[in-house]
């Protein structure tokens, strides 16, 4: 069975940083495009980066560019984003998802991993 994993959130205060993890189960991550995303209390999911499977080139939603870093390591078949000096706004359920080969994303989401930003 096909699956993804989010883990790294956690409950840190205003300028601290988190590293998020997206694991791959059952499949290699690295021939996908790999999507990360967050919802907000009260607001939609948004997508915050993306990574290609080839080149690794990568994207950021102007909210998170140049803040957020997404990067893959194939040998331990996982995606990360890096958060640094994170602020209350980032505060979010954070999740990762795959394009497929309809050229869309996955229709299967996971639990998300909390992000909680606070003083």
């Amino acid at each position: 069975q096909l699956r993804l994993v989010e883990s790294g959130g956690a409950l840190v205060q205003p300028g601290g940083s988190l590293r998020l993890s997206c694991a791959a189960s059952g499949f290699t991550l690295e021939y996908y495009v790999v999507g990360w995303f967050r919802q907000a209390p009260g607001k939609e999911r948004e997508g915050v980066s993306c990574i290609s499977s080839t080149t690794s080139s990568t994207y950021y939603a102007d909210s998170v560019k140049g803040r957020f870093t997404i990067s893959r390591d194939n040998a331990k078949n996982t995606v990360y984003l890096q958060m640094p000096n994170l602020q209350p706004k980032d505060t979010a359920v954070y999740y990762c998802n795959m394009g497929t080969t309809g050229g869309r994303w996955s229709d299967y989401w996971g639990q998300g991993t909390q992000v909680t930003v606070s003083s």
